[in-house]
């Protein structure tokens, strides 16, 4: 049965918030810990064990879930003396944090050392695939792992299997690099729609179907109507993302001019235009900015 598999969720932001409560509404018997503990105190209400520390979490479960901030703070948990001990052999540690493929590796590399099985699973979906427990999850790692480990991802989205140890984080890298380029897309089609005098949320619903339609249409064009910038995936990530994309293609001997080009533009919405942690739509008030016009300029 589903509860008899201990978990824990270290990281209990935007996104491990909602996760913790999907694997908790599922049945699964859930410690959740999270460096600022206010983060992860709520979670009681609705049956989680708060952990003090990391390690407390860890002790005698089955499966460890981590969404961090990056590879480095993964890394630097993982790392910890007293967590390793309180891991049993046999553990599955999946991290759904967005790093690196080569920290996805070494990652392993460093926890296999124990006994214990890793896991990279980043996402795709955003707070609301988060909340909704409809997330895309791409898995890197022992196709057998990932068997044993189905039953908990299925609680929080649909897990693929989509490579070795690293192609997880790979995939994900290839999925942010197709949400940054489509945010540009769309910011730029919903001011030349605005300027020109078109009711936008007319046209999002007749291209609803074709060949245009996309989930950042639909979801980040009303953000972009509404200027509604509420930080769902911060710009600061999507910057982070986009290094590691571009990081990874130039070790591939690869030239990526849009996501280069892209990658510049959220850059400088982050330093310039403070928009570090406003949502990644937001690149639509860089675009304002460059064509002279204010972010409350409405048609």
């Amino acid at each position: 049965m589903q509860s008899e598999i201990r978990t824990a969720l270290l990281g209990t932001g935007l996104m491990g918030f909602p996760m913790a409560r999907n694997l908790l509404a599922a049945g699964f018997d859930t410690a959740v810990w999270n460096r600022s503990a206010d983060k992860a105190s709520p979670l009681a209400e609705f049956g989680a064990r708060v952990a003090a520390t990391a390690a407390e979490g860890v002790d005698d479960v089955d499966i460890v879930i981590s969404m961090l901030s990056d590879g480095r703070a993964v890394q630097q948990l993982a790392g910890q003396a007293d967590l390793r001990t309180a891991l049993k052999p046999g553990t599955i540690w999946i991290d759904m944090s967005s790093t690196k493929p080569d920290e996805a590796r070494a990652l392993t590399d460093n926890l296999q050392q124990i006994g214990v099985e890793v896991l990279d699973a980043p996402v795709s979906g955003g707070t609301r695939g988060a909340e909704q427990a409809t997330l895309a999850i791409m898995v890197g790692g022992d196709p057998q792992v990932l068997d044993r480990a189905r039953p908990v991802l299925q609680a929080l989205g649909r897990p693929v299997h989509v490579g070795p140890s690293g192609a997880g984080q790979l995939a994900k890298l290839a999925n942010q690099t197709i949400v940054a380029i489509t945010i540009g897309a769309v910011a730029e089609a919903t001011l030349l729609l605005e300027a020109g005098g078109a009711d936008v949320t007319a046209v999002r619903d007749a291209l609803k179907g074709g060949f245009a339609d996309s989930a950042i249409l639909q979801q980040h064009g009303a953000r972009m109507s509404a200027r509604d910038f509420a930080p769902g995936g911060p710009s600061r990530l999507q910057v982070k993302d986009l290094d590691n994309a571009l990081a990874e293609a130039e070790g591939l001997n690869l030239v990526l001019p849009s996501a280069r080009a892209i990658r510049d533009r959220f850059q400088r919405y982050v330093v310039e235009l403070d928009g570090a942690d406003r949502d990644h739509s937001g690149l639509f008030e860089e675009l304002l900015d460059l064509n002279g016009r204010a972010v409350l300029d409405k048609p």
